[in-house]
């Protein structure tokens, strides 16, 4: 009886009541799924805050490995080497960057932006390193490696003038950690070589400018990061630096050096670009897009903590008991550091 109760009730429910269970039904599906994409939008900061330091430790692994691999080129140029370097990895990106032009609107601030990137980075930084060393016959624990340690310094103010990033007393604190354990993981015991001959002083201020061009730059890829993808900006930095470098050597050097290159060498220079060149500043940036600038010049510590290890492992030097206690500091305030990226920017 009462079932037959039901099914009489059920049957006579008037067109505006089912209008209204409708309506419920559909507000209740609503909601749900605006709490699902809720939850997905708060998981997506958390998870750029853990990858992106993540690629940016690869990137800085990967350059810790290129000398390795450019060993046999320490007998061209630099300019050379800077110019077939980005030529075969801007032939590469070719494709993509064709691909990116039709789909990105591209403006005269992304193009001056991606210019002094190509500039600073590509080519002045790594010209001013090199013409440091050469100043100090390429001595090692000298005044240029000390000086290449400020790089955060100017990474982090341009951070906070051209980003508008915040410095805390936590990043403060852990970034001075790592800068002061990055310190003794370069230089064994603490020990600086300051007999360099007189062109220390010239050579620290090639270093100092070296710091500044590759500091400034990571602000400057972060800030053509958020309006353009990572493949736009790598594609642009080494065109860009492909001909910067090229004019280079028209004015300052010979053009005929761009013809001694060897077939081994070229070879050479497309392995460096699938590994340690181009592939390692798409992963970069593929990293920095997710952190912030303050955070990825600490990360990038790792580079030069890596290329001491190597270095010792390659020639069979023990690293003294000071440098592994300084490289685990390093490590934990790179993580403490990492921490700290807790937005997507």
């Amino acid at each position: 009886m009462a079932k037959h109760k039901h099914s009489h009730s059920a049957k006579s429910a008037t067109p505006l009541q089912l209008a209204q269970q409708a309506e419920v039904k559909q507000s209740a599906f609503l909601q749900a799924l605006k709490q699902t994409q809720n939850k997905n939008t708060s998981d997506t900061p958390k998870q750029n805050s853990i990858m992106g330091p993540v690629f940016v430790a690869i990137g800085a692994i990967l350059w810790a490995l290129d000398g390795i691999l450019r060993r046999s080129l320490f007998a061209l140029p630099p300019i050379i080497i800077v110019f077939y370097e980005h030529l075969i990895g801007s032939i590469i990106l070719l494709p993509v960057l064709w691909k990116k032009f039709g789909t990105e609107k591209f403006s005269q601030k992304s193009l001056l932006i991606a210019s002094s990137i190509a500039l600073f980075s590509g080519l002045l930084g790594t010209l001013w390193f090199t013409t440091a060393l050469t100043k100090v016959n390429f001595i090692s624990f000298s005044v240029v490696f000390l000086l290449q340690k400020l790089q955060p310094i100017f990474a982090t103010t341009a951070a906070v003038i051209l980003l508008k990033e915040k410095v805390n007393k936590n990043y403060i604190y852990w970034a001075g950690l790592a800068m002061v354990a990055a310190f003794f993981v370069t230089f064994k015991n603490g020990f600086i070589n300051l007999s360099t001959g007189e062109g220390t002083v010239t050579a620290a201020l090639y270093a100092l400018g070296a710091a500044f061009a590759w500091g400034s730059s990571t602000a400057l890829s972060k800030l053509l990061l958020r309006e353009h993808s990572t493949e736009m900006t790598t594609g642009l930095r080494f065109v860009l630096t492909t001909i910067f470098s090229f004019i280079a050597i028209l004015f300052f050097s010979d053009i005929n050096a761009i013809f001694t290159v060897t077939a081994s060498q070229l070879m050479r220079f497309g392995i460096i670009a699938l590994s340690t060149g181009m592939v390692a500043v798409y992963i970069y940036y593929k990293g920095l897009q997710m952190t912030q600038a303050k955070i990825t010049t600490i990360i990038e510590l790792i580079f030069p903590m890596l290329a001491v290890t190597i270095d010792a492992f390659v020639y069979k030097s023990f690293l003294a008991p000071s440098q592994v206690a300084a490289a685990l500091v390093l490590l934990f305030a790179i993580y403490k550091a990492s921490q700290l990226n807790t937005k997507s920017e």
